[in-house]
């Protein structure tokens, strides 16, 4: 009986460490470097208020250059950003932060014509009919199912968030083109 009240403890515990993963979109309005925390205001208005933690993953501040030294892990106020966070209770813990318009990830638009879940790699068809083919980070990977299956597809076109490395397009995050 003991024995089946700590594994049933211990189940409850490690559930309620597995979070599931999700993104928005917007403007950094206020960055606290000493709190290692950001508000980010969201398109729909929303504000989230996002921990930085040691996981926590930047991407697209490369470009930053000397102006990431007035900046927190390269991201300042004003700028543009899309945050895949968990939350445990009110509070949402920033798990990778995409620096996106002006000096962050490139952007690519088009059709999806191939997506691979398992293999975690997909391939875009632009307007001029060229293909370009992505891999996929996790976090890309889960969303790409949500927004393909709320609807890009029927829009037919989708903007992609990506990097390059070791000579690979590397999509972070993809949404619906408007």
């Amino acid at each position: 009986m003991r024995k089946s009240l700590i594994l049933g403890v211990l189940s409850l515990l490690f559930c309620s460490t597995a979070f599931a993963i999700t993104a928005v979109e917007g403007k950094i309005e206020k960055i606290d470097s000493m709190a290692k925390t950001m508000v980010v205001k969201a398109a729909d208005g929303t504000e989230h208020t996002f921990h930085f933690v040691g996981r926590t993953a930047v991407h697209g501040t490369e470009k930053a250059g000397a102006a990431a030294k007035e900046s927190f892990h390269g991201l300042k106020e004003g700028g543009d950003v899309i945050v895949h966070y968990t939350t445990r209770g009110s509070e949402e813990t920033a798990e990778e932060i995409d620096h996106i318009g002006e000096g962050g990830l490139k952007t690519a638009e088009g059709s999806v014509t191939r997506l691979d879940r398992s293999a975690k790699t997909f391939t875009i068809k632009a307007e001029d009919g060229t293909e370009q083919a992505f891999r996929l980070t996790d976090h890309a990977a889960e969303d790409a199912g949500k927004d393909i299956s709320e609807g890009a597809e029927k829009s037919g076109k989708v903007t992609v968030y990506y990097t390059e490395q070791t000579g690979h397009k590397v999509a972070h995050f993809f949404s619906k083109a408007l």
